[in-house]
């Protein structure tokens, strides 16, 4: 498929030629559920963590007496019982992640882009050349349009044009190798340098 290619200043660059069989999939929920799942539970912390009976600040000296009492028996204060005892099989430190075939992986990136495409929110830029300036990119990016996206480019980002981006709102950048299906659907565009696009189609193939 042929998409047109825009510059950052609104301009028109030309087209370019998007594979199918990256960019033209009819994207399945199923897929994306699997991946985004994935990839939040590798971020998850996992530092939850209660005191058990051994853990808990409290006398280790019986309460009172075995017998006689006309209550329960009871050794320590410590016991999940009590108020302020130890907690039974309550949660440790762990880690959340779990194993996702590399074949799901790269399919779901593939489902991701052909999502934007379908839904008409991908946008084709022909480079992401910048001075530097927060104030000028802002202005170019409020004539776009663009109030939540996602940017991609080649192997590494421009760095003048990172720099510019840091302080605005709503707009990330990232290099090919960081495009991953979570951050993709999180945003309502995602823009792909010309660049961003030949270093994905080489990753993908």
């Amino acid at each position: 498929m042929k998409l047109d290619v825009i510059k950052l200043d609104g301009g028109t660059a030309g087209s370019v030629e998007l594979g199918d069989e990256i960019f033209g999939l009819e994207p399945r929920a199923d897929i994306l559920h699997r991946v985004v799942r994935w990839q939040r539970n590798k971020a998850q912390a996992g530092t939850h963590k209660v005191k058990t009976r051994s853990e808990v600040s409290y006398s280790t000296k019986k309460i009172y007496r075995q017998k006689g009492t006309g209550g329960a028996r009871h050794g320590s204060r410590k016991a999940p019982i009590f108020r302020k005892g130890g907690i039974y099989k309550g949660p440790t430190p762990r880690s959340h992640a779990h194993d996702l075939p590399k074949k799901v992986r790269k399919l779901g990136l593939m489902h991701a882009l052909s999502a934007k495409v379908k839904d008409g929110s991908l946008v084709i830029i022909e480079n992401i050349d910048s001075d530097g300036k927060t104030s000028s990119l802002a202005k170019q990016v409020s004539n776009l349009g663009w109030k939540r996206a996602l940017i991609i480019d080649g192997a590494e980002v421009n760095e003048n044009f990172a720099r510019a981006a840091a302080n605005i709102d709503g707009l990330d950048v990232l290099p090919s190798m960081g495009a991953n299906v979570y951050d993709i659907l999180k945003r309502d565009t995602l823009v792909l340098t010309k660049a961003g696009v030949e270093a994905l189609e080489a990753r993908l193939k």
